[in-house]
């Protein structure tokens, strides 16, 4: 019995994820496999339940439209409904419960880890479950002011309040004020959705772009901010960054970092 993984969402084609945990786990040689299941928001309840009596499946890696409700079907061990909010990994664990967790928001710090934000301005485009990821790992590195561009406001105004940051929430259609960092972790700009319409003017010179959307990987912000001499991060940082975490709690194993050249090949960066 080949133990697996899988990768869950809708939509869910354009997901990486698979190509990145098969990298892994043949550069290990380890024996097992990892795919990706699309999974509709009415079948999630029908999907976790048929999962959880599989003895071969170890967890899944959870994506948009699922994080936040994901958690109502995994045991919340570590309190991410009460901190961050929103998961993006489930397990099972040595007990075979199913378990819910979250390495989004130490993906997203990885590549920034060494920018110091405290009291710096940042600007963060979307609410959702990502964006909970990004401004919990925002609030403890003492960023702020935080603004928040949604199409909803209130739902920008209610997360900084959940994560106690100091800022403003205000319509996707505003100016976008000075910032010391951008992060777009909207699906906006993501292939198949929506473009991010957004005029990068007002950011200073030594403003950090940040786009979590890696399909694709080259976005109209990311060249935006390049053309004007900013500095960037892309989306491949942050899911690879996240995908190795999730990779040792699914198959025992860290990831072969020192690989990761020849992995943003693949992936075509």
């Amino acid at each position: 019995m080949t133990p697996y993984a899988e990768v869950i969402g809708d939509p869910i084609a354009h997901s990486k994820s698979p190509l990145i945990h098969g990298f892994w786990l043949e550069r290990l040689g380890l024996d097992g496999a990892y795919r990706a299941a699309h999974v509709r928001p009415e079948d999630l309840a029908g999907y976790f339940a048929g999962r959880a009596a599989d003895p071969a499946w170890r967890g899944c890696n959870i994506t948009v439209p699922h994080k936040e409700a994901a958690l109502a079907h995994v045991l919340d061990r570590g309190d991410v409904r009460g901190t961050i909010g929103a998961i993006n990994l489930a397990y099972r664990d040595r007990d075979g419960a199913i378990v819910g967790a979250n390495t989004d928001a130490a993906g997203f710090y990885d590549p920034i880890s060494a920018l110091d934000l405290t009291g710096e301005p940042v600007t963060v485009i979307g609410a959702g479950g990502a964006a909970r990821a990004v401004l919990f790992a925002l609030a403890r590195m003492g960023a702020g002011p935080v603004t928040i561009l949604n199409r909803t406001p209130m739902r920008g105004a209610a997360l900084l309040a959940a994560f106690g940051l100091k800022g403003r929430a205000l319509p996707l259609s505003a100016p976008l004020p000075p910032a010391r960092l951008l992060v777009n972790a909207s699906t906006l700009g993501m292939t198949g959705q929506p473009p991010l319409d957004i005029d990068l003017s007002p950011l200073p010179g030594d403003a950090i772009v940040y786009d979590i959307v890696y399909a694709p990987r080259e976005t109209a912000l990311l060249r935006a901010a390049a053309a004007r001499g900013l500095d960037i991060v892309d989306g491949l940082a942050m899911l690879i960054g996240q995908a190795a975490y999730a990779f040792e709690i699914l198959f025992g194993q860290p990831a072969p970092r020192e690989h990761d050249d020849a992995l943003r090949d693949l992936l075509g960066a």
